[in-house]
């Protein structure tokens, strides 16, 4: 008698349920435990659901330029602006222009809400300047009183090396100040009384009368370094008004006036001509100095900048305090003025000195997303509050419950038992998508909006798909005659690729959203792509793993009625069976011909 042919091993043969169900279990707890040590227990929510700041910005035109106002200066302002805020933490903001010359900038309500404002206000260019001289901000005492000393806060250095210095009040004369003026507005060299010439002094000598010495009037240069420094000696910085009007409308080119902070106090400064401009810069940040246990800001130029920043920094590590330092000016105003010793070459360089981390990392945003093309003002702040998108997310939820309620309805009168599985799925995925969407509000600054929320409503269907992909799969295996133990391992790789398939599409087309859209549209398409990515996720490692421990349960394996997988319900086919004749005439044992 012939031995029984062996039967192949089925696809997708069973695996371990327990272990793929205790990774989704240790994930689900991890998750859990993240938000409640972050203290992030709830989605941050966009401007739509929580209110917050609408802020109108309108684009100057610039002297000189009149055509600067243009849809390609105004769509790059808007990004640089986008990333501006973002780069604070701020997500969802909406940045996006209206009409001609305005840009509307809508900040959600949050912990960085006054910070991104203060940013989103100083819109200017950004340039990097000499310094010619620096005084404290309150104006020039009379001839003949005693003037302050400067401020003792410090300025940082421009290498990472020593320790702040603290630049010295001008202590020159006025002429030495003027000298220093007029050579930074190209002014020449010297002023000397001009020799007469060879037939003059012949006359001279002929006539026996002196030659009379000319006295020569002030020359353009000097006239601007003097009216320069008159405005400097009586430029008050404490007072807002003036503040604004220092070195307004000055051309890059130029020499001006600008006033700034250090510390607690203001300072005003003479600065020379733009040497390197906002835009040769590639990138920046406020970074923690391990070896010296300080905040920096790390600086890297573009080529260009590079060479612009190593000629500036190599003119200026040959001069003294304060003319060795260079300003770092924006919308006007001095936000920094590192020292310099040496040049510093290689389009990398960093400040130093004095930095918490506020200052380090406000610093290097300014730096990085500071460079506009086109100067703005605020001409109007809203406060948005969240009473329409609080009735709008209330009528969501309740068309998600009510589909929701729906879609269980039919769960439980077409697949019974088998519904149980599917809503305690759909629970699975509803603990890991609210827990992720609230430690990305932590982690990365995600806001859910009201197009968010659709997107996870929407989610509701794709997963109950896969569940009732799955199911008709063991459905269709239980109708050809086999039990349900190898009904559920044979329907998986078909489900599987069907499940796969289905998903990429969805997920595919989330990320063409995301990526051509702006604003909130990216909210749902980000959630869209979310939780399609946890749909594979829970029909991988939760409802494939119950289902087939399940199958071991007399209830399921049985086929009752009420499991679902009644095989007379589906009206399966009687097991065939056939018999194996050897060459002898002997009879071996009847083999199931599905297995066959």
């Amino acid at each position: 008698m012939a031995a029984p042919k062996k039967g192949r091993r089925p696809t997708g043969a069973q695996g371990r349920p327990g272990r793929a169900l205790a990774i989704i279990l240790i994930a689900m707890v991890a998750l859990t435990a993240g938000m409640f040590l972050t203290k992030q227990t709830t989605p941050r929510l966009g401007i739509d659901l929580a209110g917050g700041t609408s802020i109108t910005l309108k684009a100057k035109s610039e002297p000189g330029k009149p055509d600067a106002i243009n849809e390609t200066n105004m769509t790059t302002a808007v990004g640089i602006i986008e990333r501006r805020v973002n780069g604070l933490g701020v997500s969802e903001a909406e940045v996006q222009t209206q009409g001609r010359d305005h840009i509307i900038v809508n900040i959600p309500k949050g912990t960085n809400e006054k910070q991104a404002r203060e940013q989103v206000g100083t819109t200017a260019q950004l340039y990097f300047r000499p310094v010619l001289a620096f005084a404290d901000g309150a104006p020039a005492a009379p001839e003949g009183t005693p003037s302050p000393s400067a401020s003792s806060s410090g300025a940082p250095k421009a290498e990472g090396s020593g320790k702040p210095g603290a630049p010295a009040s001008p202590s020159s004369s006025a002429t030495s100040q003027g000298r220093v003026l007029s050579e930074a507005l190209k002014a020449p060299a010297a002023t000397a009384t001009p020799s007469p010439s060879a037939s003059e002094s012949k006359k001279a000598d002929d006539n026996k009368a002196p030659a009379p010495t000319p006295t020569p009037a002030p020359s353009g240069v000097e006239a601007a370094a003097a009216d320069l420094q008159a405005k400097f000696a009586a430029l008050d910085c404490t007072n807002e008004a003036q503040r604004a009007a220092a070195g307004k409308g000055a051309k890059p080119e130029d020499a001006t006036l600008a006033c700034g902070k250090r510390g607690n106090t203001w300072g005003k400064w003479i600065l020379g001509p733009a040497g390197v401009a906002g835009t040769d810069v590639k990138d920046a940040k406020g970074v923690i100095d391990s070896q010296r246990g300080q905040w920096i800001v790390t600086m890297q130029f573009t080529d260009k900048g590079a060479d612009k920043f190593a000629k500036i920094t190599g003119e200026l590590a040959t001069k003294q305090m304060p003319q060795n330092q260079f300003a770092i000016v924006l919308d006007g105003e001095v936000v920094s003025d590192p020292s310099v010793s040496q040049a510093l070459t290689g389009g990398n360089a960093e400040i130093s000195g004095g930095f918490t981390q506020q200052s380090a990392q406000d610093l290097g945003n300014m730096l990085s997303y500071g460079a506009l093309p086109l100067s703005f003002s605020e001409d109007s702040v809203t406060t948005v509050t969240a009473a329409l998108g609080g009735e709008q997310l209330k009528a969501g939820l309740i068309a998600g419950a009510i589909g929701l309620i729906l879609v269980v309805i039919y769960l439980l009168v077409y697949y019974r038992g088998l519904a149980f599985i599917a809503i305690v799925s759909l629970l699975v995925s509803a603990i890991l998508t609210y827990s992720i969407m609230a430690l990305l509000g932590k982690g990365i600054g995600f806001a859910l909006n009201l197009p968010a929320v659709c997107g996870a409503i929407v989610a509701i269907g794709i997963t109950a798909d896969s569940f009732i992909v799955y199911f008709e799969r063991i459905r269709d295996e239980i109708r050809d005659g086999r039990t349900l133990r190898p009904a559920v391992e044979r329907a998986w790789p078909r489900a599987r690729r069907t499940i796969l398939v289905s998903d990429f599409v969805s997920f595919l087309a989330a990320a063409v959203l995301f990526i051509v859209t702006v604003g909130k549209v990216q909210g749902f398409a980000f959630t869209l792509g979310l939780t399609t990515v946890l749909d594979v996720v829970v029909v991988f490692l939760f409802t494939k793993p119950v289902m087939t421990l399940m199958a071991r349960t007399k209830f399921f394996s049985s086929g009752h009625p009420w499991s679902g997988l009644d095989p007379k319900r589906l009206g399966a086919k009687p097991p065939l069976r056939r018999s194996r004749r050897t060459g002898s005439g002997s009879v071996t044992a009847p083999v199931d011909a599905k297995e066959a």
